[in-house]
């Protein structure tokens, strides 16, 4: 059976036992506790934690919902059963059926022919377990279901019960395992082999509340929940792994084309007598293929933290394992479009963002092959160094400290140090190296843990999102009358304010536009009577919530007053210019680079705004030109703007454009600006027609990380402010250079070219200045042991390019003598850079130009490298230069 098949099938069977499907939520939520959705229950959370009531007709829902776990991206490929993208198809009851719902509902999935829907498991080969002293779950396995008691085991905290991390809701879980034979490991159950045991579907009873602490196991369980809820998830990948019996879940119908088409590429074999290793990197290509590109589809593009690094680690680790398989040129394109290929029956949104998807994986695969030329220069660098300095006899270790730095610093993989370290015949400190990952790993986990309090404090306002949703009347007024129903002082609900408190204010309704979608909050005032609050910022809790944060200047405010909320106008009036402008840019985008160059993220105050998009290559002058004009003609031609309220799905048939990371609501706001010229999902607010927006003033463009690209510009009275200061410093350099402003590049570019000559002379000089020099140095050199010995301090200022001038110079006219040349200056900031060189044959007679430079530090305070000809650092401390020129001549003397 195909996956695809497999997913139809879950979906149908609780929709016909009464559950919403819910669609899959985006990968990326807004979350302060996951970089990336990593189970089926989280966009249920808010339900789950009562910060809202669930918004479906039967209490009850069903998903498949996209996940991402990167904990152990190095554990991919080495089990047989885990993915770092998998899909979680789930069923949720809140406060409906309990557990012999549950229980029933999947075992009968599982179990019913596949004629009567089901997926046609053998029951005689599913096994259970439950929580340790979960005897009414046991009863309903054996008693309603008739699994054998042999069959049912029970298991402890650490496997079988569930809690997110934090006080709330927690419960027993029950877990369903099917038996893949005695060909996959020994008999007696999960709790004997969970290899040859596959669990394949988890429920969990939630039916408690946990108090404080960390870990799975310690925390205290403090008592029972109000209402009992079920979250249950089904690993598709798994059932279809047994469904379609291949060994492991890289073998499935999604993941074993991307593998077939690496061993086209690599000339590897993926059978079972092949390498460990080879089949572990099969595995990690496929699977990462596939986690990579369901990321960028979803918005991320790779990065140096958060998303965007998990990101780029993926992608380099496919290209790593390819080349480790033997694959000598790119190969991203290939794994990409077969990938896509295998998912797109599930999701039709990849054919639409293929061209995007390829663009950002072939830039960061190009990005990554020259950071693996530039990674091994750096490590035969290190082992030139090494060799240069460890004994004859002793072991050659490279330390794990180098090992990864390599890793982190520079993006060069672990494994690949490991393989060309032996073809150098070296070992690497791989205990040194796991310390430092380790420290790395704890750090993350520590950060991490910090903030898994994200969500604590939001029951505050439970009572007013469930119950009084604000009513925003911002979109047709600027001025309302409301009444206040909630106010918290230092996060506590208070009845009354004061002047000089700074409060939280909850309304029944509101004209002030809550911060989303990239636009600023509205800035305002609350009125009653001599009461005045000024607010300077308004927040959504739950999405249904304006929480207007405020200071109280005059009078007081307490709870059921009747006020008038107000817009601050000015303010509204720039902010609708700004966000207004961001959609033009958006479609002018569009226009001038294609369809590819896809919103990534936006911000927009009165007159700024800021614009991030999918983009793997820099602007040129002339296209964002092209981009300021297309958005200033729409401007100009006088566009209406509307706005329709409809179904998502009518939305998308309209060709409206939605956010990457929004989980949008069964009916969305669309926003209209002269007809296709601009179409999109947006809850902001807007001019009624664009030649309200004024001039927009495109500033420039830059780089936001690989892949991604933001442009910045001005609108309104701003944009005029800046065309008006820019010609003002235009006619000011007119004036003083004393020629037309249409004639001043040209003139610009004549003194330009007189300055590089200029520059050129005086270096010129100032070089044979230098080499002036290198004759009377010489006459102080010393003749030590045959060697020669120049030992020379320089005059301040001569900075470490004109040290190694002067050393190469005086090694050339020293020509086949053993010589050894040291040279120093003290700059500015008291930094002292030093080199030292070594003639041929100095070499050869074992004096080495790096080994000389590393003496020099010690005296010094400083550090430094390089090769046995030249060697150069820097140092703090002039006071040990001469005990240092003095090492070398003692240096020199015993050899």
């Amino acid at each position: 059976m195909k996956t695809h098949e497999i997913r139809e099938r879950f979906t149908q069977h609780f929709v016909k036992a009464g559950h919403e499907a819910v669609p899959s939520a985006s990968l990326i939520l807004d979350d302060p506790n996951l970089l990336f959705v990593n189970a089926g229950m989280v966009p249920f959370k808010p339900y789950f934690l009562g910060q809202q009531n669930p918004p479906f007709a039967n209490g009850t829902a069903t998903s498949i919902q996209k996940c991402v776990r990167t904990l152990d991206i190095e554990e991919v490929g080495i089990t047989t059963r885990h993915n770092t993208f998998f899909q979680m198809a789930g069923n949720f009851s809140f406060g409906q059926y309990f557990k012999e719902g549950a229980i029933t509902h999947a075992w009968s999935l599982l179990t019913n022919s596949v004629e009567d829907g089901g997926l046609g498991l053998d029951p005689e080969r599913l096994w259970v377990t439950v929580y340790l002293d979960d005897d009414e779950a046991a009863d309903i396995w054996h008693d309603k279901i008739g699994v054998p008691r042999e069959r049912i085991q029970r298991l402890g905290m650490e496997d079988n019960y569930w809690s997110m991390g934090i006080p709330g809701p927690c419960g027993p879980c029950s877990e369903i395992y099917y038996d893949r034979g005695p060909e996959y490991g020994q008999d007696g159950g999960p709790v004997e082999d969970d290899d040859r045991y596959m669990e394949i579907w988890n429920l969990v009873f939630m039916q408690n509340e946990r108090g404080e602490g960390i870990g799975k196991g310690n925390f205290e369980i403090i008592g029972e929940l109000p209402k009992k809820n079920i979250d249950t998830g089904m690993g598709i990948e798994r059932v279809a792994c047994i469904l379609q019996g291949v060994d492991n879940v890289y073998e499935t119908d999604l993941l074993r084309p991307v593998i077939d088409v690496a061993e086209e590429l690599t000339g590897a074999k993926y059978v079972p007598d092949a390498p460990k290793e080879d089949l572990i990197r099969f595995r990690v290509v496929a699977d990462h293929s596939r986690t990579g590109m369901m990321l960028i589809l979803d918005g991320v593009t790779p990065g140096n933290e958060g998303r965007g690094y998990i990101l780029r680690r993926l992608l380099r680790r496919i290209i790593r394992s390819a080349k480790l398989l033997g694959a000598k040129g790119e190969t991203m394109e290939r794994f990409m479009n077969t990938i896509m290929d295998t998912m797109t029956p599930s999701y039709p949104e990849i054919a639409e963002n293929r061209e995007r998807i390829l663009r950002v994986a072939l830039a960061e695969e190009k990005a990554f092959l020259k950071t693996l030329e530039s990674g091994t220069k750096l490590f035969d660098e290190a082992v030139t160094e090494l060799k240069n300095t460890s004994r004859a006899a002793t072991p050659k270790v490279l330390s794990g400290e180098k090992a990864f730095e390599l890793h982190d610093t520079y993006g060069f993989p672990i494994d690949l140090t490991l393989e060309m370290a032996q073809e150098a015949g070296l070992t690497v400190d791989m205990e040194g190296f796991d310390a430092a990952m380790g420290e790395q790993r704890r750090r993350a986990k520590a950060d991490n843990q910090a903030k898994k309090h994200g969500h604590a404090d939001l029951s505050l306002y439970r009572e007013w999102v469930d119950n009084h949703p604000t009513l925003f009347t911002g979109y047709e007024t600027l001025e309302s009358e409301a009444k206040v129903l909630g106010l918290v002082r230092d996060g506590e609900k208070v009845s009354e304010v004061q002047a000089g408190d700074t409060v939280e204010v909850i309304l029944d309704q509101s004209p002030l536009y809550a911060e989303a979608g990239g636009q600023t909050a509205d800035r305002g005032r609350i009125i009653a009577g001599e009461t005045l609050l000024e607010v300077n910022d308004v927040q959504k809790i739950g999405k249904k919530l304006w929480v207007h944060k405020a200071t109280v200047t005059a009078g007081g405010l307490e709870l059921g007053n009747g006020v008038t909320a107000a817009v601050d106008e000015q303010w509204r009036h720039g902010a609708v210019q700004a966000h207004s402008a961001t959609h033009l840019i958006h479609a002018a985008l569009r226009q001038v680079l294609g369809p590819t160059a896809v919103q990534a993220g936006s911000l927009n105050r009165p007159g700024y705004l800021r614009f991030d998009f999918n983009y793997t290559d820099q602007l040129t002058q002339e296209q964002l030109d092209e981009i300021a004009l297309v958005t200033n003609q729409a401007v100009d031609q006088h566009f209406p703007v509307n706005t329709i309220e409809t179904s998502l799905d009518k939305a998308k048939e309209m060709g409206a454009m939605a956010l990457f990371g929004e989980n949008y609501g069964s009916e969305v706001r669309v926003v209209e600006m002269g007809g296709p010229f601009s179409i999109e999902l947006c809850g902001g607010t807007h001019v009624k027609n664009t030649a309200e927006i004024g001039p927009v003033s495109v500033l420039g463009e830059s780089s936001v990380g690989s892949g991604a690209r933001r442009i910045e510009a001005y609108s309104g009275l701003d944009a005029f402010r800046y065309y008006s200061k820019e010609t003002a410093l235009v006619e000011g350099v007119s004036r003083e250079l004393k020629v037309q402003t249409e004639d001043l590049p040209e003139r610009i570019a004549q003194l330009t070219e007189k300055l590089k000559a200029a520059e050129k002379q005086i270096a010129e000089l100032h070089k044979a200045q230098l080499m002036s020099q290198t004759a009377e140095m010489i006459s102080t050199a010393k003749t030590i042991n045959d060697f020669t010995l120049v030992a020379v301090k320089l005059p301040k200022g001569v900075n470490g390019g004109d040290l190694r001038t002067l050393a190469s110079d005086i090694k050339n006219r020293l020509g086949d003598v053993a010589a050894v040349v040291v040279l120093a200056s003290e700059n500015e900031g008291g930094k002292m850079p030093f080199i030292v060189g070594a003639t041929k044959a100095a070499n050869e007679r074992g004096v080495k130009a790096g080994d000389l430079v590393k003496l020099v530090s010690g005296y010094v305070d400083g550090k430094g490298g390089g090769k046995p000809d030249m060697a150069q650092g820097s140092g703090v401390n002039i006071e040990g230069l001469q005990a240092a020129f003095d090492a070398v001549r003692d240096e020199l003397e015993a050899h």
